[in-house]
């Protein structure tokens, strides 16, 4: 039997992505700098694009900005 060893490269890199979506979304967004509570949040939230508030803050947006402009209408800031 042969046993290969696992390189994780931050604290949501796993061998293959989280089975969860919600959990998924959370991972991506924290290590996108989103603070956790924050990433909890939005990762819940399925009204929310994930990857447009990655491209974002790809772009320079701080991560609390790019939830705000990405909240959808009607949500309490």
């Amino acid at each position: 039997m042969t046993s290969f060893a696992s390189s994780h490269e931050g604290p949501y890199r796993t061998d293959g992505p989280p089975a969860d979506v919600t959990e998924w979304r959370r991972c991506r967004l924290v290590e996108a700098g989103f603070p956790l509570l924050l990433a909890t949040d939005l990762a819940r939230t399925s009204s929310v694009d994930v990857h447009e508030l990655l491209r974002l803050v790809d772009r320079g947006c701080p991560p609390d900005l790019a939830a705000r402009i990405l909240a959808p209408l009607g949500a309490s800031a």
